[in-house]
Formats: C-alpha cells, sequence, structure tokens
C-alpha cells in the first residue's frame, strides 16, 4: 500500500479516536458522590495503618530514645538508609545519601557506631528482608547492642565419631 492510500485509513482511525475520548472521560467522571472518608475519621486525614505509619512510629521510637541531631526525622530516615545500602554493597548510592546526611547536620559517628554493630551482629537470613531493617533499627538506638549468642542446640548437637554410622 502507499503513502497516498494509507492516508484514508490513518485519517480513518484517528477520528474513531477522537470520537471515543469524549465518550471514555464522560463515563469516568464521578459525578456529585462524596469523598470516602479516611480511617482516621475527618476527610483529609490519612488512614493510621500500613508502611508509611510504621515508619512514623520507628522514628518516634528513636526520638523517645535519642536524644541530638541522630534523633531529627531526617537523620533518623536517611541515616538507616545509608546503613542498609552499606551492607548490600551498594557504596556509590550510600556516599551519595551520606552527602545527603551530612548536608543536614546529622552526626556522623553515628553512621558509624551503627554499621559496626550490624556488621558485629553477623549474616542476616536473604530470604527475610526485614530482618536487615529491624537490625538497623536496634542498632541505630543503640548502637553498643551486643551480638545474640548462638542457639544453644547447635552447639549442644552429639557429634558422630568419624567412620561410624547411625543404623
Amino acid at each position: 500500500m502507499t503513502v497516498s492510500g494509507m492516508r484514508p485509513a490513518v485519517v480513518a482511525l484517528w477520528a474513531a479516536a477522537l470520537a471515543f475520548l469524549p465518550s471514555a472521560a464522560w463515563a469516568q467522571s464521578s459525578g456529585d458522590k462524596p469523598a470516602p472518608q479516611a480511617q482516621g475519621g475527618q476527610q483529609g486525614e490519612a488512614p493510621r495503618n500500613g508502611p508509611s505509619q510504621r515508619r512514623l512510629d520507628e522514628i518516634a521510637e528513636v526520638a523517645k530514645t535519642l536524644t541530638g541531631p541522630a534523633a531529627n526525622p531526617e537523620c533518623v530516615w536517611l541515616g538507616r538508609r545509608v546503613v542498609g545500602l552499606l551492607w548490600r554493597d551498594d557504596l556509590d548510592t550510600a556516599f551519595r545519601h551520606l552527602d545527603l546526611y551530612d548536608r543536614f547536620g546529622c552526626p556522623g559517628g553515628h553512621i558509624q557506631a551503627t554499621f559496626r554493630c550490624v556488621v558485629r551482629q553477623g549474616d542476616i537470613d536473604p530470604k527475610a528482608p526485614d530482618t536487615l531493617n529491624t537490625r538497623v533499627q536496634a542498632c541505630w538506638i543503640n548502637p553498643a547492642t551486643q551480638p545474640a549468642p548462638p542457639p544453644p542446640a547447635a552447639a549442644a548437637a552429639p557429634a558422630t565419631p568419624p567412620g561410624t554410622t547411625n543404623r
């Protein structure tokens, strides 16, 4: 088909698209229905559940425990992200976040102490992603947190002598 032969088909396609658009926009209008109310009760108030509320609760927990700039919400948020990125070996992104952390006047020594605490705790199960966040939160609040002792079941397992079987 030549270009001049395709021109009527293109025009017909555009005409159909333009004819359909106003009816689709009209069909999606909400009319005069009132907006549904949030769980909080008042209009405009955000619901009180979900990840954002959990983050706010964690930041409030830090503010109750720590004093100084390390307890500021922006320092908590950026600092925890930096420590998590350092753990995952995403150094480029961690350093960009660290620049922002410094720009807000947050204490760089707290990042160092928190990362040291996270590393001393040992490996993290990669199948449980929230474990890292929980550990970083605990270490942010108290960088002197000691590693948990190994479970006693692993240490108390009887060893079989070499050359014998369990039959």
